[in-house]
């Protein structure tokens, strides 16, 4: 009763003032904290009696915009899976400039204990995740909202990814899957290596993944303060990346040291130039001039006794780069042929360490089945 004369507000709520344990000098507890922080709403998280008054509440002191409006997030589409990720070409001719106002989302992705949120906190400038020498500190995905150099940028720290068969926990399964999300949402995708012990097995599925995702990646080995001789591992990294991710051939690599702050600069650099490279587009007409002296120079093999033909090709999307081919029989065209095209499409026009989408079509046939007139 004394705590109700106190609280007036108690008498309506679904929740009696004995239910809450009012006894004592709790009530006096209860007025110090209404003094200090606003009227208490009584709730019980159990029977969920109370919540619409909380709900209420919530919305009162954030805002109904805030708090009721749409989410950024939800209105971002996975890509396809299809042989051509990316977004539609209005126009294949024009080349539109790049446009460096947009919001730039990054993911920070690796193995566990590699350095990843180090390194977001070196670059952000201050101690906003939690670090640690044992591996499996952060479990989901954390975005950090940044400013460099005048451009908007959304960094997301990923938990490190484990071999497959290493995942038992239902924790570490929702915290790999959060950090897969992360990726498909992602423009670039920074790959944190440990430069004590780079290119394991699963560094290199976490790169398949991402380029199978057609993200833009960007390596970064890290922990370079701790290596005693840098120019023999450099030249030794150099060679292993090229040999090992031949389907972003000239990715950008670049050794860090979250650490001490070494490279960060240069990393950053490295980002916007492969961003810009992921964004890149190519007319019809420069490309099938491309395409002339390629035919001219390694036309396609024969099969099966018949020419294999190429009429032209053009792009189609963007992040990443996708092509299209027409060409007389799609099925029966060599692998090795159109790795050539992508390699020499690659080297023509400048798109180094993104993967390029190459899709091979034929025109439809208007005599194609019908009966040969004798």
């Amino acid at each position: 009763n004394k705590a109700e004369a106190e609280f007036p507000g108690l008498q309506q709520s679904p929740l009696s003032a004995a239910r809450l344990g009012l006894v004592g000098d709790q009530h006096h507890r209860l007025a110090g904290f209404a003094h200090h922080l606003g009227e208490p709403i009584p709730v019980s998280a159990e029977h969920g009696q109370g919540m619409p008054d909380l709900r209420d509440a919530v919305v009162e002191a954030l805002g109904e915009e805030r708090t009721l409006g749409e989410d950024e997030d939800d209105s971002d589409e996975i890509a396809a899976s299809e042989v051509l990720i990316g977004e539609d070409i209005a126009d294949p001719d024009a080349e539109a400039p790049y446009d460096d106002t947009k919001p730039l989302r990054i993911a920070v992705v690796g193995r566990p204990n590699a350095g990843k949120s180090t390194l977001i906190n070196a670059l952000i400038g201050e101690e906003r995740l939690l670090t640690g020498p044992e591996a499996g500190i952060t479990r989901d995905s954390i975005s950090v909202d940044w400013d460099w150099r005048g451009r908007s940028i959304k960094l997301f720290d990923t938990a490190g990814m484990r071999r497959k068969s290493k995942v038992q926990e239902k924790l570490e399964k929702l915290s790999v899957q959060d950090g897969l999300r992360a990726i498909r949402f992602a423009e670039i995708v920074i790959i944190v290596l440990d430069a004590t012990i780079p290119f394991e097995k699963q560094d290199l599925q976490i790169a398949d993944l991402i380029i199978r995702e057609g993200r833009a990646p960007v390596i970064a080995f890290n922990k370079w303060d701790l290596i005693d001789n840098p120019q023999e591992l450099l030249a030794e990294l150099r060679e292993k990346t090229e040999r090992l991710l031949p389907q972003v051939r000239g990715i950008q690599a670049v050794t860090v040291s979250a650490e001490t702050g070494r490279g960060l600069d240069k990393l950053m650099e490295s980002v916007i130039k492969t961003h810009r490279v992921w964004n890149s587009r190519v007319s019809t007409g420069k490309l099938n001039r491309w395409l002339e002296g390629i035919l001219a120079h390694h036309p396609p093999p024969a099969v099966a006794g018949r020419r294999l033909k190429i009429k032209y090709v053009t792009q189609a999307k963007t992040r990443p780069p996708g092509f299209v081919v027409s060409c007389s029989r799609p099925d029966a065209m060599p692998q090795s042929y159109v790795r050539y095209l992508s390699n020499s499409l690659r080297e023509a026009f400048d798109m180094p360490g993104v993967p390029i989408r190459m899709a091979l079509r034929t025109s439809d046939n208007p005599f194609a089945g019908r009966a040969k007139k004798r």
